[in-house]
């Protein structure tokens, strides 16, 4: 008997025979009988230090019930819930229905999230402490080590849990009954070419009939493009992709709440709160009201938890009464779908919402960045955002009736500095000299706009080469002494003279430009002129941030080639859908002091209409006729936005009415301009602000 019990033990890792009986029987168990909501709260634990630690409670979130009993439900194939992200979706949803679906009802079940870093993020994170922090959980969890690890969670019923990722290979061939996709907004909409990957999740689950359940759950995110669009039923969501797209197909539920004077109902929004006008935020938000659309009853945020106690959801089509009678035919769908706004969202405030959004529409006044409101009305409300001015169809022709008479090619008398703004082609570089007056946010004059075509390279027949950037280094020596140290005449009759205080560079392209533009950072740097450079780059992911420096490595992690980057050149990184988003703004603007661009009238045509090259779509700005119009203003215009939003200057927040840098001071003060009589009380110029002429520095 001894050597019979070793044997078992080294083999399955039970003591005995018993001891293996009673581990295993609880895979012919017959399911509890018991809802998804209430197996929360008698199993799942919540360990939320400064937040929260103790049993899972339903009155917490109350309108999260009925979607967890929805995925214990024989009578629907998916569940959808778009949902602000102080809601508590995920742990009622994906980690409630871990828990049912481990203690009380085993099925095979994957949670796919946005990527294999997420997976594996989910897996340590919230799974585990799960497990950790929920005695009854964590102990159905196989005791062989080879059964828990970062992607696979075996359980002592037999019960498999797969932490997966979008892809074709992890989709394919898995028959689960359970699936969940969490963040589903941060997937794509297509997935190598196969389709949605709820379609594609939701496949999984075919051979598995009535028990079968596909559960999708996310913010929503994606931009809403048709402003003119008109739902045709009550709670029709905007025709988006992504959360959305999936929620109108479902029977597209809403959470109502009773009127607490008139107990008329009503879905609770943030069109429905109201503050005073008062210039202090924290002020305003504190004396928010949400108001009855009938009555006008103004109730408190305190209020909020009684409104809570009696909300309901309703299906589209169906509505109710005072007394609480619901009537109506309700749409039908194998889907059951949730839309929460964020005025009810438990873990958010009424004042927290209100300040937020006063912060963001601050931003947006100062900056024209539409970055902070996107991410209020997305993250906070659970709305699909519209961009400013979505409906204003800007031609050529607008932009042009704007320009405005002054001098060509010379500063207005409003600005204090001048920016330059390059972009490297294949034989030429292009230029645009912008200048930066006071406003709130700042003004922006275009002074010049010219090619740099001939390098001093001469061909056999002694003519002047054409500029070739990505493969003579020499030729980006022209940068210094056509745009570095260029001077413009201050139009004001003074006869003084404003030099270019920094000059932005686009630093890729075709092969050989990234390798030469830091070669010339370098040379630069070696010799002095480091802080009136500097390099930038495009950033096409559309969450990636406004800007950031960053110091590329000796690798492209595309290649893995040399690609001259030593990690020593800084590079501005700038969002290119934000800062075109703030750029399309920036040029309805017509007040000046206001963001205003200002034009001169001797531009030609063809510079509005590189304007007006890109056109807004799901995915981003695009270039129109196939990709073949010009954009170089357009491109060269938001680079100058994404480097006055970064810290390089700090423009943004430059006080005009205060103690301004040198090169941002009044003509008469300003060191960065010349042939002008200083005032007596102007300050000593630093050295790095000296106005110098450097003559060549590349051979």
């Amino acid at each position: 008997m001894r050597i019979n019990r070793l044997s078992t033990r080294t083999t399955t890792g039970f003591e005995s025979l018993n001891a293996m009986g009673t581990s295993l029987a609880a895979m012919f168990q017959p399911p509890e009988r018991i809802s998804v909501a209430d197996a929360a709260e008698k199993y799942v634990h919540l360990n939320i230090p400064g937040a929260y630690m103790g049993p899972y409670q339903n009155r917490l979130t109350p309108y999260m019930v009925e979607p967890m009993n929805v995925l214990g439900s024989r009578d629907y194939r998916g569940c959808v819930f778009a949902g602000p992200a102080q809601s508590g979706k995920t742990q009622s949803l994906i980690l409630n229905w871990l828990a049912y679906t481990v203690r009380v009802d085993p099925m095979d079940m994957i949670i796919y999230n946005p990527s294999h870093a997420t997976a594996r993020d989910f897996a340590v994170r919230r799974v585990d402490r799960l497990h950790r922090h929920s005695p009854e959980i964590g102990k159905m969890l196989s005791p062989r080590a080879d059964d828990d690890n970062r992607h696979d969670k075996m359980y002592r019923n037999g019960t498999m849990l797969t932490l997966s990722w979008p892809s074709v290979s992890e989709f394919a061939g898995k028959p689960v009954g359970r699936v969940a996709l969490t963040d589903f907004d941060r997937m794509d909409d297509d997935i190598d070419g196969d389709g949605n990957p709820y379609d594609l999740a939701s496949k999984r689950t075919t051979t598995f009939g009535s028990f079968a359940m596909t559960l999708a759950e996310s913010s929503p995110s994606r931009p809403l493009e048709d402003p003119r669009w008109i739902a045709r039923s009550a709670h029709e969501a905007p025709p988006v992709t992504g959360i959305l797209g999936l929620y109108n197909r479902g029977d597209r539920r809403r959470w109502y709440w009773p009127c607490s004077r008139c107990n008329d109902w009503f879905e609770g929004n943030f069109k429905h709160l109201r503050w005073a006008d008062v210039p202090d935020r924290m002020e305003a938000a504190e004396s928010v009201r949400l108001v009855c659309p009938k009555c006008e009853h103004p109730m408190k945020p305190e209020n909020r938890r009684d409104l809570q106690e009696w909300g309901t959801w309703l299906r589209d089509g169906q509505a109710i009464s005072a007394s609480g009678k619901i009537t109506g035919k309700a749409t039908r769908s194998e889907i059951a779908s949730f839309w929460l706004n964020g005025v009810a969202a438990t873990f958010i405030t009424w004042p927290q919402l209100v300040a937020a959004y006063l912060t963001a529409e601050e931003e947006f006044r100062k900056t024209g960045s539409e970055d902070s409101l996107r991410k209020f009305f997305n993250n906070d409300l659970a709305e699909p955002y519209l961009t400013k001015n979505k409906e204003t169809i800007r031609t050529p022709e607008s932009l042009r009736d704007r320009a405005e008479k002054w001098t060509e090619r010379t500063v207005p008398s409003s600005v204090r500095f001048l920016v330059a703004a390059v972009d490297v082609q294949t034989n030429l570089f292009v230029v645009q000299i912008f200048g930066i007056a006071p406003g709130e946010p700042f003004d922006v004059y275009l002074v010049d706009r010219f090619d740099i075509r001939k390098s001093k390279r001469v061909d056999a027949d002694g003519d002047r080469a054409w500029v070739k950037p990505g493969t003579y280094v020499e030729d980006w020596n022209l940068l210094i002494e056509e745009v570095i140290q260029k001077t413009y005449l201050i139009d004001d009759d003074s006869g003084s003279r404003m030099q270019v205080r920094m000059t932005l560079c686009d630093s890729g392209g075709r092969a050989g430009v990234t390798t030469n533009a830091y070669n010339f950072y370098r040379v630069l740097r070696r010799n002095g002129m480091s802080d009136r450079f500097h390099l930038v780059k495009g950033e096409p992911q559309i969450n990636a941030p406004r800007v950031r420096v960053g110091y590329p490595d000796s690798q492209t992690r595309a290649t893995g080639t040399k690609a001259g980057a030593q990690g020593d050149v800084p590079v501005l990184f700038i969002n290119s859908t934000i800062n075109k988003d703030a750029l399309n703004s920036r040029l309805d603007a017509t007040e000046t002091g206001r963001g205003k661009f200002h034009f001169p009238s001797w531009l030609e045509d063809w510079f509005f209409a590189e304007m007006c090259s890109e056109v807004r779509t799901p995915k981003g700005w695009e270039v129109g006729r196939g990709g073949r119009q010009r954009n170089e203003a357009w491109d060269l215009s938001y680079y100058l936005l994404g480097f006055c939003a970064s810290t390089i200057l700090n423009v943004e927040r430059i006080d005009w009415t205060g103690k301004v840098p040198p090169w941002a001071d009044i003509a008469d003060r300003n060191p960065y301009v010349s042939g002008r009589k200083k005032e007596d009380v102007a300050p000593e110029a630093k050295p790095g602000y000296k106005m110098r002429n450097y003559g060549s520095v590349l051979g």
